[in-house]
């Protein structure tokens, strides 16, 4: 038990990171890629896992070495690296967390059977609950509330995947025919999929920003070795469930010709009956419960790193001006971040697609630009040469770059011609 328990209280950042990763890109992109696709878009969400997980570690590898966040690291490579990461920060701004809140609160007026109507209300009372969290629990009970989140999370999916492939793949339809997947919906899709998989890849900050706040809660700092090996657990995970989403909405939607809809509401209550169409009614409310605490969780995450992340970015682009204290100015921006979102929300709450969309497609045009970046902090004088990443690791980072940059360039020109 004790060895449990030391266990559990070594997990940080990594988890932090699975929990903020497994939302929309796992429960909606995910399913939504088994369902149209089938088990062909296991490729893409290995290939993307693969491909990213360089610029995720090095966010990692740079702070324990450094005692800097990235986001420093990016001013000592020069203001126009910090000045480029800003303006994605406040791109995510506007579009991540609205992303995220609209489909929890369409879980949530799904899960309570409330009108459908409600979702930039619920949107509004879920901002207000959750900045409240980050605001009083801070770090530490955001890192001890998930811990237990993610590990429930992770034995229901596996029994959920279990008992779906148990059952067996629902029956096509007659008249059913593969989707093409290279036509410009099926590369817009792609992109869409490979953005957020396993997530955004700016949040390699926010890994950064948590490993700091992790120190801080006096666990003491952990050598190269173990941080590593910690997030490395936290990756492999979300990479795990992410496969598993694909396979059910493969087993129960790939051939029915059945459309997952783009509002909020209606789309929740596709996701949570596509879950236990094979299990059968008695899972509803636990499917329902299980999807809304993946969502809320997610929430958390997300607008805990991108508060910090804007504070950060703010006190170096602007050394002299006269921020209030930390503990303050993390109270403020939490609830200027839930106001500025809750417009979006209300704004977009008829479509969710949208968001999605637009937060996806930004994460994959500027993922390659995030990838070098990284890897110019970490070949940096900064790093002892011990310390840097093997060649392996190097040579995976520029395969990445190379490789997201194509299907940016193969998206423009669908585009345009």
């Amino acid at each position: 038990m004790s060895q449990l328990r030391s266990f559990f209280k070594s997990l940080g950042p990594g988890i932090l990171f699975a929990s903020m990763a497994i939302g929309t890109s796992h429960l909606v992109l995910s399913t939504k890629a088994g369902a149209q696709y089938g088990w062909i878009m296991i490729i893409p969400i290995v290939l993307a896992n693969v491909f990213k997980y360089p610029f995720f570690e090095f966010g990692v590898r740079y702070t324990h070495i450094t005692d800097k966040t990235l986001i420093e690291g990016y001013r000592n490579r020069g203001k126009g690296y910090l000045w480029f990461y800003a303006g994605i920060t406040l791109v995510t701004t506007f579009t991540i967390l609205a992303a995220l809140y609209t489909v929890t609160a369409g879980l949530f007026i799904n899960l309570f059977k409330l009108p459908g109507d409600l979702t930039a209300t619920v949107a509004l009372g879920l901002f207000g609950f959750i900045g409240l969290l980050l605001i009083i629990g801070r770090y530490t009970f955001l890192e001890t509330s998930l811990k237990f989140v993610i590990s429930i999370l992770f034995l229901a999916l596996v029994a959920t995947t279990a008992l779906v492939v148990l059952k067996g793949k629902v029956m096509a339809e007659p008249d059913f025919s593969p989707p093409p997947l290279f036509n410009e919906v099926g590369v817009l899709f792609l992109i869409g999929l490979m953005g957020w998989m396993p997530t955004t890849v700016e949040a390699s900050s926010w890994v950064s920003l948590w490993s700091i706040e992790k120190w801080k809660t006096g666990s003491g700092k952990p050598t190269l070795r173990q941080s590593i090996r910690e997030f490395n657990m936290g990756y492999i995970l979300t990479g795990i469930l992410a496969v598993f989403f694909m396979i059910i909405g493969w087993f129960t939607l790939y051939g029915t010709q059945t459309q997952l809809s783009g509002k909020a509401v209606v789309f929740a209550d596709q996701l949570v009956s596509l879950f236990t169409v094979h299990i059968g009614s008695w899972a509803y409310i636990l499917i329902a419960i299980s999807a809304f605490a993946t969502m809320f969780s997610t929430c958390m995450t997300a607008h805990d790193a991108i508060s910090r992340v804007s504070l950060d970015s703010i006190a170096l682009l602007f050394p002299k001006s006269k921020l209030p204290s930390k503990k303050y100015a993390f109270a403020v921006m939490v609830l200027l971040l839930a106001m500025i979102n809750f417009m979006v929300v209300s704004a977009f709450a008829a479509n969710m697609k949208q968001l999605v969309d637009l937060a996806t497609f930004v994460s994959f045009v500027v993922a390659p630009i995030i990838g070098y970046m990284n890897l110019k902090n970490v070949m940096s004088e900064e790093l002892p040469v011990a310390n840097r990443p093997k060649k392996w690791l190097q040579m995976l980072t520029y395969a990445g770059i190379v490789v997201l940059s194509l299907f940016s360039l193969l998206y423009f020109y669908m585009v345009l011609f």
